[in-house]
């Protein structure tokens, strides 16, 4: 089973960057630089930021099923990211080194499978998930803190 991962577009953030500090405070986002790689990952660009560049880290909600499963989380943006552009049955570079949480929801946002998978070998589990006939879409989570990582489709 083809897969594409989707990456969220950066015309959701791009005028947070012009944000005063009690703007950003009132819309749950803070301004970070990064101080190490890997450990910022960009949720536009699915690369992690190098030390240095400025982030916004932003709650986001990323399942906005009107479902028990709705949910919001932490997401790292980096400035000016370009939106990634991967061809099908690529991972993310930012998936390296880090275990995913893989979950596939129905198309009412109810979770009907789950898989946990290393970043690098997580291919098989996606295609395994999205081969399930109630399988609408998955969620990708970085399973040490739990922040959404991106959604992945069938291609």
């Amino acid at each position: 089973m083809s897969f594409q991962v989707v990456p969220l577009s950066p015309t959701l953030f791009a005028p947070w960057f012009d944000l005063a500090e009690e703007a950003l405070t009132a819309r749950r986002a803070v301004r970070v630089t990064a101080d190490a790689k890997p450990g910022y990952p960009c949720r536009v660009s699915l690369v992690d930021a190098e030390p240095g560049e400025s982030l916004l880290l932003v709650n986001f909600e990323h399942q906005a099923a009107d479902s028990p499963f709705r949910s919001a989380h932490a997401v790292y943006v980096r400035r000016d990211a370009a939106e990634a552009r991967l061809a099908p049955n690529v991972l993310p570079p930012h998936f390296a080194g880090r275990t995913i949480s893989l979950r596939a929801f129905d198309a009412g946002g109810m979770i009907v499978g789950a898989e946990l998978s290393e970043g690098d070998h997580a291919g098989p589990a996606i295609e395994a998930l999205l081969a399930a006939p109630r399988t609408a879409y998955l969620h990708a989570h970085f399973a040490k803190y739990g922040c959404y990582a991106c959604r992945i489709d069938r291609a």
